[in-house]
């Protein structure tokens, strides 16, 4: 928490895949930060992170999508998204940029300021002591996969832990080979659908076999190829973000659970 009564400023970086298929994530960390004493905008300016072009080798197109997330986010204290994945590609944009490129330097300090969701409450705001405080309930064992670029690239791995540790109810039942990669990666399992397609059927496996009722995640386009996976196969599990269940806010399907009706939610 803020050791002033200033709250803390964070621009949150949506991610497209939020935006597009699961805003309810979205809306939690809204929730999240804002409990944590945050104020948080959403810059109309931000799109993708670069991701696929990056992993495509497109360096010009990478490099254009760069420098509008950097003038996207200036002038906040940080940046803070829920998926690991995507802020690691924030913090790789410096390396697109030559040392004498002003770019390199904002894209540095951008760097600095960007964090994953779970990262930031936990490591910045210390809001797992708050959540221990909102009496929050989740009725279920649960099992949580780490998703590639959070861990190996962020550190994540406790931080979501130490908050589920804080919701009532929820039982952690960890997972063979949590840490080994579900087989998405981006345009990894559209260059190698075999082993991609692999790699998915030894996580449901894993997963299955804890017992777990929800299967929880940081990064949506991993649960969304789990929870695709799970359902091909039979398999009971559901599959959230941990955003959703911290925040409180799983009174909607889980991941491929539903289809929702556009039309009459208009």
């Amino acid at each position: 928490m803020s050791t002033t009564n200033t709250p803390v400023q964070v621009g949150l970086f949506v991610t497209c895949l939020v935006d597009m298929f699961r805003p309810t994530i979205g809306f939690a960390t809204v929730k999240l930060l804002e409990q944590a004493g945050c104020t948080v905008e959403v810059p109309e300016q931000q799109t993708c992170c670069g991701q696929p072009a990056f992993n495509s080798g497109d360096r010009e197109t990478t490099r254009d999508i760069a420098k509008q997330t950097i003038q996207a986010f200036d002038g906040y204290q940080y940046v803070v998204g829920p998926s690991g994945s995507c802020i690691g590609m924030l913090h790789y944009y410096a390396d697109l940029f030559d040392d004498n490129d002003p770019w390199k330097a904002r894209a540095e300090d951008l760097k600095a300021r960007a964090f994953e969701i779970t990262s930031f409450l936990v490591d910045v705001m210390k809001f797992d002591e708050v959540l221990a405080t909102l009496e929050q309930q989740f009725d279920q064992k649960v099992t949580y996969h780490d998703s590639c670029s959070g861990l190996r690239q962020l550190g994540v791995k406790v931080q979501p832990r130490k908050l589920l540790d804080k919701v009532a109810g929820t039982e952690l039942a960890e997972m063979t080979e949590a840490e080994t990669c579900c087989g998405f990666g981006g345009t990894f399992c559209v260059k190698y659908p075999d082993i991609s397609n692999r790699m998915v059927s030894n996580k449901t496996d894993f997963a299955d076999e804890t017992g777990a009722q929800t299967l929880l995640g940081g990064d949506l386009g991993c649960l969304m190829n789990i929870a695709g996976k799970l359902k091909r196969e039979g398999k009971p599990l559901e599959t959230r973000h941990v955003v959703e269940v911290l925040a409180g806010m799983t009174d909607t399907p889980a991941i491929a659970e539903a289809v929702y009706d556009l039309g009459k939610q208009a």
